[in-house]
């Protein structure tokens, strides 16, 4: 259950065992799964969630993200997810996320940004065509102040790490395979020992394009010296993009 404060909503939990690795420390696919469902809950209570727009055949798309890990919660640490609604920015509505101790210091400071598209033609809504009830009434907190970035892949050629064929457990109830899954798939094109050894700090990732039931992402991986690249393709175009920084 969350809480509206003011223009944010708050949810109190403890971290489950699901969403942790064998160091106890959550998954960065764990805080995306909290921050994935607190959106929804905190745009249906404002009358712009899901509810709402399915009525006219449209819905949110999650385009870009950057999650900073400033700590890492464990199995069973309580901890308190806050989330809030931005308003637009040129194509996009962003929202943001912060995720803290039970003393109320920073773990994990997220900002994401949303476009709406027609569920029909799959094609993007203009968010000046959209109701006032999604713009903000003034001045709001940044998680993080700049905005998620378009990502630019290095020069070099990635190696095949791995390829992934999308299945029933992918799929969320748009018809696409779900954003966490993304992330998901390009975590698992890491080597093991060094994601166990080095946390990742900072994620981005941008959504390039949907994927359906059926088909098969090859997982390029670009090994940098503070990090990887996992871009993933289908028939050799682009779906997603992230950038580890460990």
């Amino acid at each position: 259950m969350m809480i509206r404060e003011a223009y944010k909503f708050r949810q109190d939990l403890e971290l489950p065992c699901y969403q942790t690795d064998p160091s106890f420390r959550m998954k960065p696919a764990g805080f995306m799964d909290l921050a994935q469902e607190a959106a929804q809950y905190a745009a249906n209570a404002l009358g712009f969630g899901y509810d709402t727009l399915h009525i006219h055949h449209v819905a949110w798309v999650l385009s870009r993200m950057h999650i900073h890990f400033d700590n890492y919660p464990r199995w069973r640490d309580p901890v308190t997810l806050y989330t809030w609604h931005k308003g637009p920015d040129g194509l996009f509505f962003l929202r943001d996320f912060q995720l803290l101790d039970h003393e109320g210091a920073s773990l994990v400071r997220c900002t994401s940004s949303w476009v709406i598209i027609d569920e029909q033609t799959r094609r993007l809504i203009r968010p000046d065509r959209q109701s006032a009830s999604l713009m903000t009434d003034g001045p709001v907190d940044d998680a993080i102040a700049e905005r998620a970035p378009k990502l630019v892949l290095p020069d070099q050629e990635g190696i095949l790490a791995g390829e992934h064929t999308v299945v029933y457990s992918d799929v969320d109830f748009i018809g696409h395979s779900n954003n966490v899954r993304y992330v998901i798939w390009a975590m698992d094109a890491l080597p093991y020992e060094e994601v166990l050894a080095r946390p990742v700090r900072d994620l981005y990732i941008n959504f390039i394009k949907e994927t359906t039931l059926g088909q098969t992402v090859s997982l390029y991986r670009r090994d940098m010296e503070d990090g990887y690249y996992v871009e993933g393709r289908v028939d050799g175009k682009a779906v997603f993009t992230t950038r580890f920084v460990m």
